[in-house]
């Protein structure tokens, strides 16, 4: 079942009352709950409810709170991605994989190779925000990842501690990702970052390498941009859980 964000002014006393345009549309005239209907909401504190709706109209929408719990649909640790620009459905893909892999906030770039313009880029931040929106709906996150306005890749990458970036590159098959996270620390931000379809530049290469940044393979298989997202991330993911398990347990 999706879950909705609310405000706390949403809640009063053990009840939920939705008056704000866009949501109360979606629910009323998208979705068109009924009167008794269990629907779930999430407020910024990850507080998770189950609310039986008690009054439905276009002007507002009342629901009793039946249960409250805490999510835990998150990761636990701090995980961003910064990823080329891509062309409509690629990017819209690459955004929604990044929202339900638990992507804390992404970083669009152009690189050398883009066949987008940064220009073009600068008006679709608030569609891409939405579809992450629509995606956290449905996987039921905890938190709604955050997409920033574009940035060139050295600035993104300055933003983070050196050991805690990993370039997705299919140049450099000897660098596997368990190996990558042995130094990260996982208390802090960790960006994980794609380019292309074409891959990143000699140019790009170069930066990375003169920097000391950590270039890691996917494999000997080549995937399409938003699905090495999907491979990529997950890979990082199922790393670093184990690099907390073995933290927790020594």
């Amino acid at each position: 079942m999706p879950h909705f964000l609310i405000e706390k002014e949403n809640i009063k006393d053990n009840f939920i009352y939705v008056e704000e345009p866009e949501l109360l549309h979606h629910l009323v005239s998208v979705l068109r709950v009924k009167i008794n209907e269990t629907l779930k909401f999430i407020d910024i504190d990850k507080n998770v409810y189950s609310a039986r709706v008690l009054e439905v109209s276009k002007k507002k929408l009342a629901a009793e709170i039946i249960e409250k719990v805490k999510s835990r649909r998150e990761l636990g640790f701090k995980l961003y991605l910064a990823a080329s620009i891509l062309k409509n459905d690629a990017q819209n893909l690459l955004i929604a994989n990044a929202t339900e892999l638990g992507i804390k906030g992404f970083y669009p770039f152009v690189s050398d190779f883009s066949t987008v313009k940064k220009d073009f880029v600068k008006n679709k931040i608030e569609k891409f925000q939405k579809i992450s929106n629509e995606s956290f709906k449905q996987c039921e996150r905890a938190d709604i990842m955050q997409v920033y306005e574009v940035l060139p890749l050295d600035f993104i990458l300055g933003k983070f501690k050196q050991e805690n970036v990993i370039i997705f590159a299919e140049r450099f098959e000897n660098t596997d990702i368990l190996d990558a996270v042995k130094d990260i620390d996982t208390e802090g931000e960790i960006l994980c970052v794609t380019g292309p379809e074409g891959g990143f530049s000699d140019r790009e290469f170069e930066y990375f390498k003169k920097n000391g940044y950590k270039m890691a393979t996917l494999g000997s298989l080549i995937f399409r941009a938003p699905n090495a997202v999907t491979a990529g991330v997950s890979r990082v993911i199922f790393a670093l859980e184990l690099k907390n398990r073995g933290k927790n347990e020594g």
